[in-house]
């Protein structure tokens, strides 16, 4: 079971617009070449974190998802 959350890029569904860039630098970058998106951190603290699910709110393209810790308990 994971215990923290963690980002994932589709770099098939990017479609360059950089939003994620903007609103997460920390966590995304744009690759010189063809513009898609590139994974800078995978399990961001939470500032970045929070700044990561913002931009995976806002990618026209939906290529980022942000998961959540899975719940523990009986």
């Amino acid at each position: 079971m994971r215990t923290t959350a963690y980002v994932r890029v589709d770099r098939e569904r990017c479609i360059g617009a950089g939003m994620c860039v903007l609103t997460a630098p920390e966590v995304f970058d744009q690759d010189s070449e063809d513009g898609l998106v590139l994974l800078l951190d995978a399990e961001p603290p939470a500032g970045p974190l929070a700044a990561a699910r913002m931009a995976a709110g806002v990618c026209p393209s939906r290529a980022l998802t942000v998961h959540e810790p899975e719940a523990g308990g009986s």
